[in-house]
């Protein structure tokens, strides 16, 4: 069953809402589902926040208005569940004020046995639930909508996860070898030691790899360094950007800031001062905070 803590911070406007329900999925999907997470917000200004780049595909499902997504080539869609690959770029979540949803982030061999196809065919796209979940999207929303809790609410993703899983085969071991060894070491592999460890030419690891991941080995790498730092600079016992170049293994913080800049088109000190969404995180102080198990 899943672990479920929810926080919820009511400020002083008895309109303006900030809650999260964090959880820790079952046994059987933390392999397929890193994490996923409830959130609802209510009456914070219309504004815009940054989906990131992050190793992990990404399953919004609203169950309020429908998420209005922007990605980099300027695509936009507008959905009650959507499913969207891995990227390079920030693409740009649109909203009224008002959010009230499900966030999954998806392993890449959650690709496979949830939607039935390699993580690659998604990548940079974000495409409607329905094209990849056989489960119908409309009664998946209904039913968590209808859910008296976040606990409740996430029974119901557990079942219907459950029942999709295991649609296609693992990939070939070198490349789960691969995968493993850039996530273990947070990115900080070489491309040429990569494909030295998984026994094949580097050629033909990042052929394959790519088609697979829909990134190459370095920009999965990248990926990594970059999603580490932004976990470090969510933390409220935030380190100096120094240190967390250091420790994310960038060769010093003007590096940061470049790929900060790649990414997201600005460095990590506008994005923290830029969100017009609050993090809300384990350690914070809340007004009020619940944990359950479901």
């Amino acid at each position: 069953m899943s672990v479920v803590t929810v926080t919820v911070e009511r400020m002083s406007s008895p309109a303006l809402v900030m809650e999260r329900a964090d959880v820790t999925p079952p046994a059987r999907l933390r392999p397929l589902v890193a994490h996923y997470s409830g959130y609802r917000y209510e009456g914070l200004p219309p504004g815009t926040h940054l989906g990131l780049p992050s190793p992990y595909l990404t399953v919004v499902i609203s169950l309020g208005e429908p998420t209005r997504t922007v990605m980099p080539d300027r695509r936009r869609s507008s959905l009650a569940a959507l499913a969207g690959g891995m990227h390079m770029r920030a693409a740009l979540i649109e909203h009224d004020g008002d959010q009230y949803g499900v966030q999954l982030a998806l392993t890449p061999g959650g690709a496979r046995s949830l939607f039935g196809l390699p993580a690659g065919e998604l990548a940079g796209v974000v495409v409607p639930l329905d094209e990849v979940l056989t489960a119908r999207a409309g009664e998946l929303i209904e039913r968590m909508a209808g859910a008296p809790s976040w606990p409740a609410r996430f029974a119901i993703l557990d079942e219907v996860l459950s029942r999709q899983a295991d649609r296609l085969p693992d990939p070939p071991d070198e490349l789960r070898h691969a995968w493993r060894l850039l996530t273990a070491r947070g990115g900080g592999v070489r491309v040429d030691e990569l494909a030295r460890e998984v026994g094949w030419s580097r050629r033909h690891l990042g052929g394959r790899f790519t088609a697979e991941y829909g990134l190459t080995p370095k920009e999965a790498a990248r990926v990594m360094r970059f999603e580490r730092s932004t976990r470090m600079l969510r933390r409220t016992d935030r380190p100096s950007f120094a240190d967390v170049a250091a420790r994310c293994g960038f060769y010093d913080q003007a590096h940061l800031a470049r790929e900060w800049n790649d990414f997201v088109g600005c460095p990590p000190s506008a994005w923290l001062t830029g969100q017009d969404l609050p993090f809300i995180q384990d350690g914070e102080e809340v007004r009020a905070a619940s944990s359950g198990h479901e």
